[in-house]
């Protein structure tokens, strides 16, 4: 694609514990992002993304939360980052409170 006023450059950023990719593309306006993101190839680096359950965000703003649309509704603006996010191993809350049981057993 040609860089003109009808396309505008965003990125798609994915990240394992040893491999992050973060792709610069072109794409049309009025791109949604699950569209960019399979423009991207990051799906094909990593098969292992599914898609289909993948949580995914504008610079850490969760699409479908907080007024955000869906991602294949969302359209980007120049300059977006879309982020694909892996899924929690460990529920946090339940890390910290096993964290803070440990420490009051330690103290006793």
């Amino acid at each position: 694609m040609t860089n003109n006023q009808s396309e505008i450059t965003v990125e798609v950023a994915f990240a394992l514990p040893d491999k992050q990719v973060l792709k610069t593309l072109s794409v049309v306006v009025g791109t949604t992002a699950l569209e960019a993101v399979k423009q991207s190839g990051v799906l094909e680096m990593f098969p292992e993304i599914d898609i289909e359950n993948t949580k995914m965000g504008i610079f850490s703003q969760v699409l479908g939360t907080k007024g955000l649309d869906e991602p294949e509704c969302y359209q980007l603006k120049p300059k977006d980052r879309v982020e694909l996010y892996r899924s929690l191993i460990a529920d946090p809350k339940e890390v910290r409170r096993r964290r803070a049981e440990e420490a009051k057993a330690l103290k006793q």
